[in-house]
């Protein structure tokens, strides 16, 4: 789709392995791109990359850069299981990427080709529930210690930047109307009941259905 010579950013919302596995070869395959960046990833991910500190734009939350025909902001999300996590919103479009925040199971089907592509398509209780027990259990066991007021104010920051699709790692897209609702699904979170995580017993069925087919 784009000649690697071309690209001229790369950007790194964190440094968990399934957004970082192949930062090496993305550099090496793209020789004029910069890689945007925090001081905090680099100091934390240095035992697994050589940064190449010259092509390197150590850029946190809040600041903005041009990028062709658009200025990209640098906004850390409300929610987060880092303390390198940084998102990007695309000023010209509304699009952020929320790296992992509103990541929420999707039911899965007989291919891949019927799994939701938005969350509208999900049980409005299921998204609720689901995106309750990743925040929980998968990204911000936090969330119990924090006061509500002053987590509601960073989500409201939210409301404020123009957002209009949101574009998580672990979610369908979400658009329109939903993204209001999952800002008030976030907003909500300090105070939610928090569904137990996945045991032994899930795991027994897991491996139970897995290995009847």
């Amino acid at each position: 789709m784009v000649d690697p010579e071309e690209v001229r950013w790369v950007f790194i919302s964190h440094e968990d392995a399934d957004h970082v596995g192949n930062l090496d070869e993305v550099m090496a395959a793209c020789p004029n791109a910069s890689l945007v960046c925090s001081w905090a990833l680099t100091e934390r991910h240095t035992n697994a990359f050589d940064f190449p500190l010259e092509r390197c734009r150590w850029m946190d939350d809040g600041v903005t850069f041009d990028a062709g025909d658009r200025q990209m902001t640098v906004v850390r999300p409300p929610l987060y299981d880092s303390p390198t996590t940084r998102g990007l919103l695309d000023t010209k479009t509304g699009v952020y990427w929320a790296v992992d925040s509103f990541a929420t199971p999707v039911p899965g089907g007989e291919g891949a080709q019927k799994l939701a592509r938005d969350v509208s398509e999900l049980d409005e209780e299921f998204w609720t529930h689901g995106m309750t027990m990743f925040a929980f259990n998968a990204l911000a066991p936090w969330l119990r210690l924090v006061d509500e007021d002053r987590f509601g104010t960073e989500v409201d920051r939210f409301s404020k930047l123009g957002i209009s699709t949101i574009i998580s790692a672990h979610s369908p897209a979400i658009t329109g109307d939903s993204v209001d609702d999952a800002l008030a699904k976030m907003r909500a979170l300090p105070s939610a009941v928090c569904p137990p995580a996945p045991d032994q017993a899930v795991l027994d069925l897991i491996l139970a259905a897995t290995q009847a087919t």
